[in-house]
Protein backbone atom coordinates (compact mmCIF):
# COMPACT_ATOMS: atom_id res chain seq x y z
CA UNK A 1 0.00 0.00 0.00
CA UNK A 2 1.07 3.60 -0.56
CA UNK A 3 -0.13 4.69 2.90
CA UNK A 4 -1.16 2.76 6.04
CA UNK A 5 -4.47 4.60 6.40
CA UNK A 6 -6.77 7.37 5.27
CA UNK A 7 -6.80 10.08 7.96
CA UNK A 8 -9.54 12.68 7.87
CA UNK A 9 -8.84 16.39 7.54
CA UNK A 10 -9.82 16.78 11.17
CA UNK A 11 -7.29 14.15 12.26
CA UNK A 12 -4.53 15.83 10.26
CA UNK A 13 -5.40 19.25 11.71
CA UNK A 14 -5.29 17.84 15.26
CA UNK A 15 -1.89 16.12 14.91
CA UNK A 16 -0.29 17.09 11.60
CA UNK A 17 3.23 15.84 12.35
CA UNK A 18 2.06 12.45 13.61
CA UNK A 19 -0.35 11.90 10.74
CA UNK A 20 2.22 12.88 8.10
CA UNK A 21 4.82 10.60 9.69
CA UNK A 22 2.34 7.73 9.47
CA UNK A 23 1.59 8.45 5.83
CA UNK A 24 5.28 8.02 4.97
CA UNK A 25 5.56 4.63 6.68
CA UNK A 26 5.78 2.66 3.42
CA UNK A 27 7.68 5.26 1.38
CA UNK A 28 10.39 6.96 3.47
CA UNK A 29 12.80 4.05 3.10
CA UNK A 30 12.69 4.37 -0.71
CA UNK A 31 14.35 7.78 -0.54
CA UNK A 32 16.87 6.63 2.06
CA UNK A 33 17.95 3.70 -0.13
CA UNK A 34 18.03 5.72 -3.34
CA UNK A 35 15.45 3.47 -4.99
CA UNK A 36 12.72 4.40 -7.48
CA UNK A 37 8.97 4.19 -6.88
CA UNK A 38 5.63 5.21 -8.36
CA UNK A 39 2.25 5.37 -6.62
CA UNK A 40 -0.89 4.45 -8.58
CA UNK A 41 -4.62 4.13 -7.81
CA UNK A 42 -5.70 0.61 -6.90
CA UNK A 43 -9.34 0.41 -5.80
CA UNK A 44 -11.86 1.58 -3.20
CA UNK A 45 -12.28 0.56 0.43
CA UNK A 46 -15.57 -0.82 1.74
CA UNK A 47 -16.34 2.75 2.85
CA UNK A 48 -15.99 4.01 -0.73
CA UNK A 49 -12.67 5.75 -0.17
CA UNK A 50 -9.87 5.46 -2.74
CA UNK A 51 -6.53 3.85 -1.94
CA UNK A 52 -3.39 3.16 -3.93
CA UNK A 53 -0.37 0.91 -4.17
CA UNK A 54 3.28 1.74 -4.83
CA UNK A 55 5.58 -0.14 -7.19
CA UNK A 56 9.19 -0.04 -5.99
CA UNK A 57 12.37 -0.90 -7.86
CA UNK A 58 16.14 -0.40 -7.67
CA UNK A 59 17.78 2.89 -8.62
CA UNK A 60 17.47 3.58 -12.34
CA UNK A 61 14.35 1.47 -12.85
CA UNK A 62 12.15 4.52 -13.50
CA UNK A 63 11.27 3.64 -17.09
CA UNK A 64 10.34 0.05 -16.23
CA UNK A 65 8.19 1.20 -13.30
CA UNK A 66 6.37 3.74 -15.47
CA UNK A 67 5.54 1.02 -18.00
CA UNK A 68 4.32 -1.29 -15.24
CA UNK A 69 2.21 1.46 -13.67
CA UNK A 70 0.58 2.32 -16.97
CA UNK A 71 -0.27 -1.32 -17.73
CA UNK A 72 -1.68 -1.64 -14.19
CA UNK A 73 -3.97 1.35 -14.62
CA UNK A 74 -5.08 0.32 -18.10
CA UNK A 75 -6.18 -3.02 -16.65
CA UNK A 76 -8.42 -1.51 -13.93
CA UNK A 77 -11.96 -0.27 -14.37
CA UNK A 78 -11.47 2.88 -12.32
CA UNK A 79 -13.05 6.31 -12.87
CA UNK A 80 -10.98 9.43 -13.34
CA UNK A 81 -10.22 11.57 -10.31
CA UNK A 82 -13.13 13.91 -10.99
CA UNK A 83 -15.60 11.02 -10.58
CA UNK A 84 -14.44 9.04 -7.58
CA UNK A 85 -17.80 7.59 -6.60
CA UNK A 86 -17.31 3.80 -7.00
CA UNK A 87 -21.00 3.48 -7.83
CA UNK A 88 -20.61 5.77 -10.82
CA UNK A 89 -18.26 4.06 -13.24
CA UNK A 90 -18.99 5.07 -16.81
CA UNK A 91 -17.01 3.81 -19.75
CA UNK A 92 -14.53 6.53 -18.91
CA UNK A 93 -11.21 4.79 -18.75
CA UNK A 94 -7.71 6.19 -18.75
CA UNK A 95 -6.78 7.39 -22.23
CA UNK A 96 -4.40 5.15 -24.16
CA UNK A 97 -0.82 6.31 -24.03
CA UNK A 98 2.29 5.56 -25.99
CA UNK A 99 4.20 2.99 -23.99
CA UNK A 100 7.76 1.88 -24.18
CA UNK A 101 8.19 -1.75 -25.23
CA UNK A 102 10.58 -2.20 -22.31
CA UNK A 103 14.18 -1.38 -21.57
CA UNK A 104 17.53 -2.51 -22.91
CA UNK A 105 20.62 -2.32 -20.76
CA UNK A 106 23.53 -0.66 -22.53
CA UNK A 107 27.09 -0.45 -21.17
CA UNK A 108 29.12 2.63 -22.10
CA UNK A 109 32.85 2.93 -21.68
CA UNK A 110 33.99 6.33 -22.97
CA UNK A 111 32.48 9.54 -24.27
CA UNK A 112 28.98 8.56 -23.08
CA UNK A 113 29.97 8.30 -19.41
CA UNK A 114 28.53 10.81 -16.95
CA UNK A 115 30.17 14.20 -17.42
CA UNK A 116 31.57 13.24 -20.83
CA UNK A 117 30.78 15.04 -24.11
CA UNK A 118 28.26 12.51 -25.48
CA UNK A 119 26.33 11.64 -22.32
CA UNK A 120 23.59 13.99 -23.54
CA UNK A 121 22.72 11.43 -26.23
CA UNK A 122 21.72 8.96 -23.54
CA UNK A 123 19.75 11.63 -21.70
CA UNK A 124 17.91 12.51 -24.92
CA UNK A 125 17.04 8.84 -25.39
CA UNK A 126 15.40 8.75 -21.96
CA UNK A 127 18.08 6.50 -20.49
CA UNK A 128 18.61 6.14 -16.75
CA UNK A 129 21.83 5.08 -15.06
CA UNK A 130 21.44 1.56 -13.68
CA UNK A 131 24.86 0.96 -12.12
CA UNK A 132 28.60 1.46 -12.42
CA UNK A 133 30.62 -1.74 -12.67
CA UNK A 134 33.34 -3.35 -14.80
CA UNK A 135 33.56 -5.79 -17.65
CA UNK A 136 34.81 -9.29 -17.05
CA UNK A 137 38.60 -9.69 -17.15
CA UNK A 138 38.52 -10.45 -20.87
CA UNK A 139 38.77 -7.02 -22.42
CA UNK A 140 41.32 -4.45 -23.50
CA UNK A 141 40.72 -0.72 -23.91
CA UNK A 142 42.36 1.47 -26.56
CA UNK A 143 42.53 5.23 -27.08
CA UNK A 144 41.54 5.72 -30.71
CA UNK A 145 43.91 7.85 -32.77
CA UNK A 146 41.35 10.29 -34.17
CA UNK A 147 37.80 11.51 -33.73
CA UNK A 148 36.13 14.45 -32.02
CA UNK A 149 35.38 14.10 -29.21
CA UNK A 150 38.09 11.62 -28.24
CA UNK A 151 36.82 8.07 -27.79
CA UNK A 152 38.12 4.70 -26.66
CA UNK A 153 37.64 1.34 -28.33
CA UNK A 154 36.79 -1.79 -26.35
CA UNK A 155 37.84 -5.23 -27.61
CA UNK A 156 37.28 -8.70 -26.20
CA UNK A 157 40.41 -10.88 -26.09
CA UNK A 158 40.81 -14.64 -25.88
CA UNK A 159 44.45 -15.54 -26.36
CA UNK A 160 46.05 -12.81 -24.25
CA UNK A 161 45.70 -11.27 -20.84
CA UNK A 162 42.60 -9.17 -20.45
CA UNK A 163 41.52 -6.50 -17.96
CA UNK A 164 38.42 -5.43 -16.11
CA UNK A 165 37.35 -2.13 -17.67
CA UNK A 166 35.05 0.35 -15.90
CA UNK A 167 31.64 0.79 -17.53
CA UNK A 168 28.36 2.52 -16.73
CA UNK A 169 25.24 0.50 -17.48
CA UNK A 170 22.18 2.48 -18.59
CA UNK A 171 18.58 1.40 -18.99
CA UNK A 172 17.46 2.67 -22.39
CA UNK A 173 13.80 2.53 -23.52
CA UNK A 174 13.87 -0.14 -26.20
CA UNK A 175 11.67 1.81 -28.58
CA UNK A 176 14.22 4.64 -28.55
CA UNK A 177 17.31 2.46 -28.90
CA UNK A 178 17.31 2.59 -32.71
CA UNK A 179 17.66 6.36 -32.82
CA UNK A 180 20.48 6.17 -30.29
CA UNK A 181 22.35 3.50 -32.27
CA UNK A 182 21.99 5.44 -35.52
CA UNK A 183 24.11 8.24 -34.03
CA UNK A 184 27.08 5.94 -33.34
CA UNK A 185 29.88 6.63 -35.87
CA UNK A 186 32.38 4.05 -37.14
CA UNK A 187 34.54 2.34 -36.03
CA UNK A 188 32.26 1.94 -33.00
CA UNK A 189 29.14 -0.17 -32.88
CA UNK A 190 26.78 -1.88 -30.48
CA UNK A 191 27.46 -5.49 -29.57
CA UNK A 192 27.39 -7.74 -26.50
CA UNK A 193 29.60 -7.19 -23.46
CA UNK A 194 30.19 -9.50 -20.52
CA UNK A 195 30.12 -7.78 -17.13
CA UNK A 196 32.15 -8.74 -14.09
CA UNK A 197 29.24 -10.68 -12.54
CA UNK A 198 28.66 -12.71 -15.70
CA UNK A 199 25.69 -10.70 -17.01
CA UNK A 200 25.71 -9.93 -20.73
CA UNK A 201 24.41 -6.55 -21.88
CA UNK A 202 24.53 -4.49 -25.03
CA UNK A 203 27.52 -2.19 -25.19
CA UNK A 204 30.03 -0.28 -27.28
CA UNK A 205 32.55 -2.37 -29.18
CA UNK A 206 35.14 -1.36 -31.78
CA UNK A 207 36.00 -2.68 -35.25
CA UNK A 208 39.45 -4.36 -35.21
CA UNK A 209 40.96 -2.23 -38.00
CA UNK A 210 40.74 0.90 -35.84
CA UNK A 211 42.78 -0.70 -33.06
CA UNK A 212 45.89 -1.18 -35.19
CA UNK A 213 46.98 2.43 -34.67
CA UNK A 214 45.38 2.89 -31.23
CA UNK A 215 47.14 3.16 -27.87
CA UNK A 216 46.48 0.33 -25.44
CA UNK A 217 45.31 1.94 -22.17
CA UNK A 218 43.90 -1.19 -20.55
CA UNK A 219 46.21 -0.88 -17.55
CA UNK A 220 44.37 2.25 -16.42
CA UNK A 221 41.18 0.27 -15.92
CA UNK A 222 38.94 2.73 -17.72
CA UNK A 223 38.57 5.82 -19.88
CA UNK A 224 38.04 8.19 -16.97
CA UNK A 225 41.25 7.05 -15.26
CA UNK A 226 43.16 7.44 -18.53
CA UNK A 227 41.94 10.98 -19.03
CA UNK A 228 42.87 11.80 -15.43
CA UNK A 229 46.41 10.58 -15.98
CA UNK A 230 46.83 12.92 -18.92
CA UNK A 231 45.93 15.94 -16.78
CA UNK A 232 48.57 15.20 -14.13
Amino acid sequence: PTAPGLPTLEAVAAEPVARNSELGYYTNFVNLLGWAAIAVPANFTSDGLPFGVTFIGPAGSDAALLDLAHRWQQGLDLPLGCRLDPGDRPAHRLPPARMSSGITRVAVVGAHLRGMPLNHQLVSAGAALHRTTTTSARYRLFALSDGVPAKPGLARVTNEAGHRIEVEVYQVPTDRLGAFVSAIPPPLGLGNIELDDGEWVKGFICEPWALESALDISGYGGWRAWLGSKRT
